[in-house]
């Protein structure tokens, strides 16, 4: 039991409370009228430095429906709950993949009102917008399932009041929503089976996580009960996350696995490096952390390329500079290499996108996925938008924002939205992507903006 839990969170479906009533798109667009008085907003049509000049669809264009994938297409889905990260990839052969499914239960103090609403849980919502999008591609399920680090806004956090599923002793929220809704064929960790590295890690030492991780493992043990498939995330392979139904069709198609636990792919063949120092080696206070470990991959189809890297910190301020390894950011950017769409590391937090990473990275365009009011802050957006870092244009898109951080964070004005599902589309030439906008206040589907296309060389 955790005092920042909210517990009118687990609302009927018959109806929202009103302490977590839900922002509809009207209300919110009224809000950020109202925060322009004081510059907290800009005029959708304004350019700005550090932003792609690229085609925006007219606010007057709005309201189609989002058109189902089709094969030899990519599509990611960053699907904005506001209570954690969840991506989906649908991919040219149809296999489906997801990168992490969390779900956050804090108090709406610091935290983005849930959206729809709060009727269902996030991982529930996630699970229908999941199941809505794989129908166009025939899948009975989840193909890959990654967890990018055992965190609650990545696995989903666990309170006494989540229902049992109906197999297992496990509680219901995130990763296990899921799959209770969708069957996942195979799910895949930075430290399975013995989740022993490193031996100080939070879900060890801190309370709050500790619970939440025991959940996520009762269900690992469930599925290995069950002889479901669970696997230890490979640093270096581009096989592991690879295609299952036609690869032989789309060889411009790969997942390069780039770091986990410290271990970073060298670019050549499958070997890795680690970057961490031997534990023994190291004091208690210094012991890589749950973020330092996180895995991260690079999808490569054609002339696109996509980044993901988790919670990978460019910085840790309370070691000052006193141990270099710990920006770990950095090295796996540059493993992964200039790439057309990057996920912000940390969801934009403080210690995120460094100057090192975001040089590395030089993206057309960054996803943040928002859940908290310090998402993103200062220092990491204006290295996201810096000509200095890279001078290429740019634009980012943010999944759900706290309004109260329009104020703090006044270059948030410069992103090309704010609220919505992010749909990265890739058409079967490979040559070019477009960003379309679903609106996350209900589960039509529909495309509220549409950006690009942005050519890829």
């Amino acid at each position: 039991m955790h005092s920042g839990i909210d517990r009118q969170w687990f609302a009927p479906n018959t109806g929202v409370p009103s302490k977590m009533k839900n922002v509809t798109r009207r209300e919110f667009c009224g809000n950020i009228a109202a925060l322009a008085v004081v510059g907290a907003w800009a005029n959708p049509g304004t350019m700005h430095a550090g932003e792609a000049s690229q085609t925006t669809t007219p606010l007057s264009a709005r309201e189609s429906k989002f058109a189902p994938w089709t094969p030899g297409c990519l599509d990611i889905h960053h699907i904005g709950t506001g209570r954690g990260s969840a991506m989906l990839a649908i991919c040219p052969d149809g296999t489906t993949m997801m990168v992490d499914a969390g779900a956050k239960y804090d108090s709406l103090k610091y935290t983005i009102a849930p959206k729809p609403n709060a009727s269902r849980r996030p991982g529930e919502w996630q699970a229908r917008y999941v199941e809505r999008h794989i129908k166009a591609a025939r899948a009975a399920g989840i193909d890959h399932l990654l967890v990018s680090h055992l965190h609650s806004d990545h696995i989903g956090q666990w309170t006494a009041e989540l229902p049992i599923a109906s197999q297992g002793d496990f509680a219901l929220t995130g990763i296990t929503d899921i799959a209770e809704q969708i069957p996942i064929k195979k799910l895949i960790d930075r430290a399975f089976p013995d989740y022993a590295y490193p031996f100080r890690a939070s879900f060890v030492t801190d309370p709050e996580y500790r619970f939440t991780f025991r959940n996520y493992k009762k269900y690992v043990d469930h599925r290995i009960g069950q002889g479901q498939l669970v696997e230890r995330f490979i640093p270096g392979s581009s096989k592991q996350l690879g295609l299952v139904h036609s690869p032989e069709t789309y060889p411009q198609f790969n997942v390069r696995n780039l770091a986990s636990n410290g271990d970073v792919w060298t670019g050549k063949g499958d070997e890795v490096a680690s970057h961490f120092p031997p534990l023994d080696q190291l004091e208690s206070k210094y012991q890589p952390s749950e973020n330092q470990c996180s895995t991260a991959i690079r999808i490569q189809y054609g002339a696109f390329s996509y980044y993901t890297g988790g919670d990978l910190p460019s910085e840790l301020n309370e070691w000052y500079d006193a141990k270099p390894w710990p920006n770990i950011a950095g090295v796996v950017a540059r493993a992964a290499g200039p790439v057309s769409v990057a996920v912000a590391h940390h969801h934009g937090y403080a210690d995120s996108m460094g100057p090192d990473c975001v040089r590395a990275l030089r993206p057309k365009a960054f996803v943040i996925q928002g859940w908290d009011s310090a998402h993103p802050t200062i220092k990491p957006l204006y290295n996201m938008l810096s000509r200095e870092l890279y001078p290429e244009e740019r634009d980012i898109f943010q999944t759900a924002v706290k309004e109260e951080n329009l104020i703090a964070t006044r270059d948030l004005a410069k992103l090309k939205s704010l609220n919505g599902h992010v749909v990265i589309r890739v058409p079967a030439d490979s040559k070019s992507f477009r960003v379309e906008i679903l609106d996350n206040a209900d589960e039509a589907d529909r495309v509220i903006a549409t950006h690009g296309p942005y050519l890829l060389g």
